[in-house]
């Protein structure tokens, strides 16, 4: 899925070194999604008893994956966009910034330019994160890659549960096949 795509593209790129970080953004309540990206000082609020390094800190010279960004509260977005603009982060709690080299890869399944009509999500900050698309295909368009997607799970599982003799029955697949497949790998 889009997860994987991400990794592929971090992998291939002169990033690989370091490690790529994945932020699933809905997972997090807005106050500690931007604590969580941004960082803080001790301090800045009740509880900040130590200075923190932010996810954007983390990938500095890295890749940064926000997974459904679509669900960004508008603030967050705001700051994001200075990210992008400035390639700089200021952490709560401090008056300077701090400059960062990261590459961001955003991925969502929510039509975005529907968002933007209705005020959810800025216009700026989308022509920004969208310099290059990547549309990633339901199992209803790949249905050729199901086997190899199921098995690729297989194996996982087989190592994962020191069972190597497990395997999927020949109607087992048929069925994985014939199958009416909404989204994605999911």
């Amino acid at each position: 899925g889009k997860e994987g795509a991400a990794r592929a593209l971090h992998t291939l790129s002169s990033r690989q070194q370091k490690r790529m970080i994945t932020v699933n953004c809905p997972a997090m309540p807005e106050n500690i999604l931007e604590s969580e990206l941004f960082g803080y000082s001790r301090g800045a609020f009740t509880g900040a008893e130590k200075d923190k390094k932010g996810l954007f800190m983390e990938a500095d010279c890295s890749t940064i994956l926000l997974d459904e960004i679509a669900d960004i509260p508008i603030s967050i977005q705001t700051k994001l966009l200075r990210v992008l603009q400035e390639k700089e982060i200021q952490p709560l709690g401090q008056n300077k910034t701090i400059p960062i080299d990261v590459r961001i890869i955003a991925s969502t399944n929510q039509n975005l330019e529907e968002k933007i009509a209705s005020g959810e999500f800025r216009e700026d900050l989308f022509y920004r994160l969208n310099v290059v698309t990547v549309t990633m295909p339901s199992l209803d368009n790949i249905r050729e890659d199901i086997p190899l997607i199921a098995n690729h799970f297989l194996e996982r599982y087989k190592k994962k549960y020191n069972r190597p003799t497990l395997s999927i029955a020949s109607d087992g697949l048929d069925f994985l096949c014939k199958k009416q497949w909404q989204g994605n790998v999911r």
